[in-house]
């Protein structure tokens, strides 16, 4: 998309070029995703963040790693080793300050100390290792893991910026722990977005005092300075500009939130912020579900009836064409809903068009969605006669998860019929908590069959044995994943008024049974449970 605005033309961010821009001197995706590792262990890490293990690791920075790394530097070029985990952290924080980072090397060792490019784990362990030979090599009295100890009073010497510098970043973590958040596509596009956000700096950074990045530029942005020598060579030309960002913990003006998000319009026409990227320090906050965790392992694959439920965010941004401003009479009466491709038919989510402006982007919805839904619809009806509840159907526009997954920036712009526009954005899915609910069934017998004049006719009706309370368990799409059966009778049943006995409390037994019951023909509800499994 090319269009003329006044002065200025407007690009798709996927039409920005190298030479538009500045060209990133580092794999981003990867390092970025390194990153999130990184920050995930030191916030796992606890030890690290004592008072004492805190000092202890600036001063091993300071006095140690920043003078030996300094003398293995040659022609610019950083060595490829790594230091331990509490002096990197300590380094990483400093270079996120890269005003006072550039002012510490240049006054002590005349010349900027870069990092080096290491995204290989195997990479990690060896550049590591290569670290500690040096290290007991150069300082044979010096511990190369941090061994703090927490009864000495004795207060090291270094920079108190550098102390602040470090407890600041205590929980920056925090800031990208969604499970999504290390997802390639997700950083594909959150590189894309920074580039964009650079590129719109360039050119309209005049227009404001500060810049506020949502949180997928803002991951890309520090990781970014995290690699310093590389950072200055790449943003060399916008030194003054780049000054205006707003950092992770500074104070968010909302003014300076709508004007980032007002430039952000007039270079691209799209909406600013998008699911998994809200502008830092948004006062408008969307509840995560509960129990979103991730974990390198499924727990439950163990049970194949539990198929896996996937979770994603969802952001529906709209905005009307210049021309619906004469046609207010007609769209007073016309409203925007939001239905699901599959399931949940009864889900319908209305937004009056008067509520949108040709000006600027409004956000529709703002929700999550199960990946099993396949995707969503958008209408425009009009409100029909003099029945309020009816309404007839406009023009619907089709979003399925798979398009927007595939979609430049994780993000889809429709029109409908040259009146309004409608973007949605998406983040990866990401496996969430199973959903289970447990429903009444019909009492069994000993072996497993529901009592029945079907399974009695069947087994030529020979009486069935023991009478069971049964429960079926049914996952989040509805399907049959267990079967509960709780003994709570004994004697036989035919088709009489036999009653059973009572079995005592000590006798009574429970089984889970894992697979959906074994009906006896396709119209009838009637049916076994699953065979039991033997652990």
């Amino acid at each position: 998309m090319s269009t003329s605005d006044g002065n200025s033309s407007i690009k798709s961010l996927s039409e920005i070029s190298e030479k538009e821009t500045v060209s990133f001197s580092v794999d981003l995706v990867a390092a970025a995703k390194r990153n999130l590792g990184f920050l995930k262990l030191v916030n796992d890490s606890h030890w690290l963040h004592q008072k004492s293990n805190i000092l202890e690791a600036i001063r091993r920075y300071y006095e140690l790693w920043m003078p030996l790394f300094a003398d293995l530097i040659s022609d610019s070029k950083p060595p490829m080793i790594l230091p331990p985990l509490d002096i990197e952290w300590v380094w990483y924080c400093h270079t996120l300050n890269p005003t006072s980072y550039k002012h510490y090397c240049e006054s002590r060792f005349s010349k900027l100390i870069g990092k080096p490019t290491i995204f290989d784990e195997e990479n990690e362990e060896y550049a590591l290792n290569r670290c500690r030979e040096i290290w007991e090599h150069r300082y044979p009295s010096e511990p190369f893991e941090n061994e703090a100890d927490t009864n000495s009073d004795d207060q090291p010497v270094f920079p108190q910026d550098l102390l602040d510098e470090v407890s600041k970043h205590r929980y920056l973590y925090n800031k990208f722990s969604e499970p999504y958040s290390s997802d390639m596509a997700y950083l594909i596009a959150s590189k894309q977005r920074y580039k964009g956000f650079i590129y719109m700096m360039q050119r309209f950074s005049n227009k404001c005092s500060h810049l506020v990045p949502t949180s997928d530029v803002l991951l890309m942005w520090l990781t970014h300075q995290s690699y310093p020598t590389i950072y200055a060579i790449d943003i060399k030309e916008l030194e003054g500009d780049i000054e205006k960002i707003v950092g992770p913990w500074e104070a968010v003006e909302e003014e300076n939130i709508e004007e980032t998000k007002v430039l952000w319009e007039r270079t691209f026409d799209q909406p600013y912020e998008k699911a998994g990227g809200a502008a830092i320090g948004s006062t408008v906050n969307i509840e995560t579900p509960f129990y979103w965790d991730i974990s390198d392992i499924d727990v439950n694959t163990r049970y194949k009836s539990m198929v896996p439920r996937f979770l994603f965010e969802l952001c529906i941004s709209v905005k009307l064409n210049t021309k619906m401003k004469q046609m207010e009479g007609n769209f007073s009466r016309e409203f925007l809903r939001l239905r699901m491709v599959k399931c949940h038919r009864e889900l319908k989510l209305d937004k009056p068009v008067s509520k949108f402006a040709s000006d600027s982007w409004k956000k529709a919805w703002h929700l999550y969605c199960e990946f099993g839904t396949k995707g969503m619809i958008v209408e425009v009806r009009q409100l029909g006669g003099h029945c309020f509840k009816s309404s007839t159907l406009q023009q619907s526009v089709k979003y399925t998860w798979n398009d927007l997954l595939r979609a430049p920036s994780l993000t889809s712009d429709k029109e409908f019929n040259q009146r309004l526009r409608a973007v949605a954005s998406i983040t990866p899915p990401v496996q969430a908590s199973y959903l289970l609910k447990c429903v009444p069934d019909r009492v069994t017998d000993d072996s497993g069959a529901m009592v029945s004049d079907v399974i009695l006719k069947m087994n030529q009706y020979r009486p069935q044995k023991g009478r069971w309370l049964s429960r079926t368990v049914l996952d989040h799409a509805g399907r049959e994943c267990f079967v509960i059966r709780m003994r709570v009778g004994g004697g036989v049943w035919r088709r009489g008024a036999e009653a059973p006995s009572t079995v005592k409390w000590e006798d009574r037994i429970i089984e889970i049974r894992e697979g959906s019951w074994s009906y006896v023909s396709s119209s009838s509800s009637i049916g076994c449970a699953p065979v039991q499994r033997k652990w």
